[in-house]
């Protein structure tokens, strides 16, 4: 059996692939995830990693800084357990910081809103991922952990355009990104610097996948 990344984006599963692990991507959408890893768990896993992009919560955490938290808050405040050892490896290993991650519905789309939940949570960082795949790791007493890279910072609204859903596969739709960009030319400024942000993010994440790969390919 092997170890299952989950991931929102296509460029995050291509990361975990050339690691070695298999892949469920589903978008980005909670829904969508929690019916493919559970499609996907039905051949069995020997763990599960949300593994990806997140948003900053914490004001002092810049683009691509990596995060492997002890556990995952949800909105309503209950806590869910990682894998403390594999965790602990993980982080020896890459240098990411500890903390709490929350699993998030919807994305935290400004400053405002960011700043909100951090006072409220005390999150690092929030995803849309690792709150389906906590919950699918518990149900099922599988070991999880979650590794994230910040992609935008607490002090950053996003644009429009990045809110539009990804397709199933984890690629942006470009058409409607198009056609937001056209109605609001104005954020283009804010999608230049949120790729270039998303970019150092993906680096951190495959310099964590290096270094990490035996480990992250080994439930403990």
């Amino acid at each position: 059996m092997a170890v299952i990344a989950v991931t929102g984006l296509r460029a995050e599963a291509a990361i975990a692939r050339r690691a070695g692990l298999a892949i469920v991507c589903a978008g980005g959408v909670p829904e969508r995830t929690s019916l493919a890893l559970d499609e996907a768990l039905e051949h069995g896993a020997e763990g599960l990693i949300s593994f990806g992009l997140a948003g900053g919560l914490a004001p002092q955490l810049r683009p691509g800084a990596l995060i492997v938290p002890s556990q995952i808050i949800d909105p309503d405040g209950r806590r869910l357990p990682v894998d403390q050892a594999w965790a602990a490896g993980i982080r020896r290993l890459t240098g990411a910081l500890d903390g709490t991650l929350l699993g998030g519905r919807t994305p935290a789309v400004s400053a405002a809103a960011k700043a909100a939940l951090f006072a409220r949570t005390g999150a690092l960082a929030v995803d849309l991922e690792s709150l389906a795949v906590a919950r699918a790791a518990g149900l099922r007493g599988l070991p999880f952990i979650a590794v994230r890279a910040i992609a935008d910072s607490a002090n950053r609204d996003l644009p429009p355009a990045a809110l539009i859903t990804l397709r199933q596969d984890g690629t942006a739709d470009l058409a409607r990104i198009l056609w937001s960009v056209a109605r609001q030319p104005g954020q283009i400024a804010g999608l230049i610097h949120l790729a270039w942000d998303a970019g150092r993010a993906l680096g951190a994440l495959r310099r964590a996948a290096a270094a990490a790969r035996p480990s992250l390919l080994q439930a403990v």
